[in-house]
């Protein structure tokens, strides 16, 4: 359901996130490839902010699917938290 219905394959994106998710977590594990893989979990946040707006715009409710959640007040959380993870990486990856 965060994903607009113009989306093909709308199921498999979705597990193929979850997928991306796993492997950029295997990927940190990996000194060579801890930088590329924070500029593309920022990227991947970046990116999937519109769908959190979208579903949060729509009331969607993620725990259950249906249409009865909390709004446009989940984003008050939701958006700072996005930009918390990419300050977060950023500074925990190249800070340091």
């Amino acid at each position: 359901a965060l994903l607009p219905v113009f989306f093909p394959a709308r199921t498999l994106l979705v597990y193929a996130s979850g997928v991306l998710e796993f492997a950029f977590a295997l990927a940190l594990l990996y000194d060579d490839y801890i930088q590329l893989t924070a500029w593309i979990i920022i990227a991947f946040l970046i990116l999937t902010l519109p769908f959190n707006i979208k579903a949060a715009k729509e009331n969607l409710d993620y725990q259950t699917g249906k249409y009865d959640g909390p709004g446009v007040k989940y984003l008050w959380f939701r958006v700072p938290l996005q930009f918390l993870f990419i300050g977060w990486i950023y500074i925990a990856v190249f800070c340091s």
